[in-house]
């Protein structure tokens, strides 16, 4: 088998960078919120002198994997550091997401992209979030401005680095990226129907909108064991986000102020979003929780053409703003378009239902979301933790949470509103009714939780949070049923499996049982479809053909691995079976692992098989392929959408699907051109911490820590990502001694 990594370069290598200021440097075109084109003035002395003295206080030390330990005075000069070393690692991810979370995608990638921006700035005005950093404290202003000025401190000292769009970064834009969570809640507005309400015409909901389309669950695993169930008597914590491949940046950012905490910030993100620091640890999980609500309203239209809209028993005007975007055009031009959007009380108005204009409300509490996701960092302890999450400003996430003191914690998303649980919030609510209004948000104390259980672990899957805790879970009964809309999956299970009935945990049995091969809902579907086998009379022409596949299947033991054969006839076996149900199964209001197991027919079961090996037959030349063959980890250039060709190097990876209940996740598929699946979302950063009188931890980032495929650190850490053979975190500065490729001042 071919191997992507690179063994002709040594990890070890100077980062190299431009070093020092250039006289008369320029940073071109400040970043204006409509993305007006304009060059901005030459850079004024103030700014290389603050820069410089900034620069002055940070030292990066980039360990043999190529991670960079951010070491300032202060807390600003922390971060500005922190943001210094990843644009060094991947400026274009840092802009990208800048460009995405400020609704100017469309100004580098042209007039497709102006309805994603439109459903941005519905919620995100750059001149409201000017006034609320101007009115934020001072501490985390001082913290926005060193965000800022590494930046463009490094768009200084590297003039080789040509931004797309923003070529000067201001303050206040971190406010329109506050939390770490991918997309976040605002992905759930259907881009076809904004596009239909606001350009007039009809245009259908995507198959993948619909939810149709077989995908990989986004999310994550966290899981946290106490003390109780461990060898050696320390807590221990479980980091595995499932995020699409090089999101994050794994950094170490240090500070005399207390500052000193490991693991993945989101690129252009000045806060460590999933990690730990020598005292506690966080492991955020996309939460099924259903706190982002359509409210139905009906719409009265006036002689004059304005619009009005029945709350009670009074009209209430809609309001209306102008919205104006940049787009790039064919010849590289600038052009604008303007929208007149409309919005209630209740929020923007995203969409039509028959007759009734559907307004979307979410979280919008931009300053007190980056004070939580900052302070969280320095947290000491669990009491600590909540009292920074008294802010209630994380609105999507499930937190696993440990500390040095032995406290364990599952904890649910804070930003909840009160409803009044008669409605059903999981379809649009009637907007007229002021009953259906939020009430307020709950208090911290009535949300379902599990604190230090009796049953010594916590976890959570992106499943429902009634098994959270095994026994000790909270009960559904309890609480309104807005509490949980995501049901169970096959990881929930899988996670029980390998936790129950043991109380020796160590770091590498936590490793061991985050990797573990066994797959629960083929365990539950596979014996379906060799009973169904079974059940076909001799001599049926199916029940020959199928015989061999049969048979593989029969004595499978359900574990994935890179030889495999029976785990590539399983997956495709799944996959023909999933997409022609998957209609059915919405229509019926079941979870697709439910309707596969109760309502697929045998029929159905017998004809998906007979599509899978045919198409494995197809494409490999027989229906018992490896499944390391097939499933395949690329990277081939640091662009943020891949490029994948089977004639290129690429390495197996042995893990699955989550969808298929495996732990260590690998969301893989064909693209144009390809017969093997490459993956691009998965297991991204994973993390192992035991909080012992002195930290110990283990960690893996997909691929690398550089974006630059010239980097020795671009593909370095591919064997150990899909072996699941996490490499030591160096925390310590003893640590790091023997470790160090180069240790510099930003700048130089």
């Amino acid at each position: 088998m071919d191997d992507a990594k690179n063994k002709r370069l040594s990890r070890r290598r100077i980062l190299g960078g431009t070093a020092g200021l250039a006289a008369g440097a320029a940073v071109a075109a400040a970043g204006l919120p409509s993305g007006a084109a304009s060059a901005a003035p030459a850079q004024t002395p103030p700014d290389h002198a603050r820069w410089q003295q900034q620069a002055a206080h940070v030292t990066i030390t980039r360990d043999d994997w190529g991670v960079p330990h951010v070491v300032g005075k202060t807390d600003a000069h922390a971060v500005f550091g922190m943001m210094y070393a990843q644009a060094e690692d991947d400026f274009n991810r840092v802009e990208r997401n800048y460009l995405v979370s400020l609704g100017r995608l469309a100004e580098a990638e042209g007039e497709g992209a102006l309805w994603q921006d439109l459903r941005q700035r519905l919620f995100i005005d750059p001149e409201e979030l000017k006034r609320d950093f101007a009115n934020s404290p001072a501490w985390l202003r001082e913290l926005m401005q060193a965000w800022a000025d590494g930046l463009n401190y490094y768009l200084a000292t590297h003039p080789e680095t040509k931004p797309r769009v923003i070529t000067r970064f201001e303050p206040w834009m971190p406010l329109s990226f506050s939390e770490g969570s991918i997309g976040g809640d605002i992905e759930r507005v259907p881009l076809t129907q904004l596009e239909a309400f606001y350009s007039k015409r009809t245009i259908e909901m995507t198959d993948e909108e619909r939810g149709l389309l077989f995908r990989e669950p986004s999310g994550s695993n966290g899981i946290a064991i106490a003390p109780s169930h461990t060898r050696d008597g320390n807590a221990l914590l479980l980091i595995n986000p499932h995020t699409s491949f090089f999101f994050r940046s794994e950094q170490h950012v240090t500070s005399d102020e207390g500052l000193n905490v490991y693991g993945a910030a989101t690129w252009g993100q000045f806060f460590i979003y999933q990690g730990f620091n020598a005292n506690t640890g966080w492991m955020h999980t996309s939460s099924g929780v259903d706190n982002v609500d359509e409210f139905a309203e009906t719409i009265v239209t006036g002689a004059d053409g304005s619009h009005s809209y029945r709350y009670g028993d009074e009209l209430r005007p809609v309001t209306t703003k102008k919205i104006t975007l940049s787009y790039r055009t064919a010849d590289g031009r600038l052009a604008r378009r303007s929208f007149t959007t409309l919005a209630t009380h209740h929020g923007p108005i995203v969409r039509e239902v028959d007759g009734k204009w559907i307004a979307f409300a979410l979280m919008n509490k931009p300053v007190e979301a980056l004070q939580q996701s900052f302070l969280r960092t320095k947290t000491r302890d669990y009491a600590d933790f909540i009292r920074v999450a008294d802010f209630k400003a994380n609105s999507s996430n499930n937190t696993l949470f440990a500390d040095s003191k032995g406290g364990i914690a599952f904890l649910m998303p804070q930003f909840m509103p009160i409803r009044d649980d008669r409605f059903d919030y999981r379809k649009p609510v009637d907007g007229s009714d002021p009953t259906t209004d939020w009430r307020g948000l709950h208090s911290l104390e009535s949300l379902p939780q599990a604190v230090n259980p009796k049953n010594g672990w916590a976890f959570n899957a992106n499943n429902w949070p009634w098994t959270a805790a095994g026994a000790d879970s909270p009960d559904a009964a309890d609480y309104p049923r807005y509490f949980d809309q995501a049901g169970e999956n096959p990881r929930g299970p899988q996670v029980i499996r390998v936790m129950t009935g043991r109380t020796d945990f160590t770091p590498q049995t936590l490793i061991e049982a985050a990797f573990d091969p066994y797959l629960t809902a083929f365990a539950r579907l596979v014996p379906q479809l060799v009973a169904a086998w079974d059940k076909l009379p001799a001599g049926d022409q199916q029940k020959a053909k199928l015989a061999g596949p049969i048979g593989l299947l029969r004595g499978w033991d359900y574990k994935w691995g890179a030889q495999s054969t029976a785990t590539s006839l399983a997956v495709f076996w799944g996959e023909a079976l999933w997409a022609p149900l998957s209609q059915a199964a919405r229509d019926a209001g079941m979870s697709m692992w439910d309707y596969l197991a109760e309502r697929a027919t045998d029929p159905q079961r017998l004809a998906a098989l007979e599509t899978a090996a045919d198409r494995l037959t197809q494409d490999f030349g027989s229906w018992q392929v490896p499944w390391g063959e097939i499933n395949r980890f690329q990277r081939n250039d640091g662009a943020v959408t891949q490029t994948f060709d089977d004639a290129k190097p690429s390495s197996p990876v042995p893990f699955t699907s989550a969808q298929w209940g495996s732990l260590a996740s690998f969301g893989a598929r064909r693209y144009p051109g390809t017969k093997r699946y490459y993956g691009t979302s998965g297991n991204s950063f994973v993390a192992v911490v035991e909080f012992g009188p002195r930290l110990r931890a283990w960690a893996v980032t997909a691929g690398g820590a550089s974006g630059h495929p010239d980097s020795p650190h671009f593909n370095d850490q591919v064997e150990r990502y899909a072996s699941g053979n996490l490499r030591p975190v160096y925390f310590y500065p003893e640590d790091l001694k023997g470790h160090i490729e180069r240790s510099y001042k930003p700048g130089k």
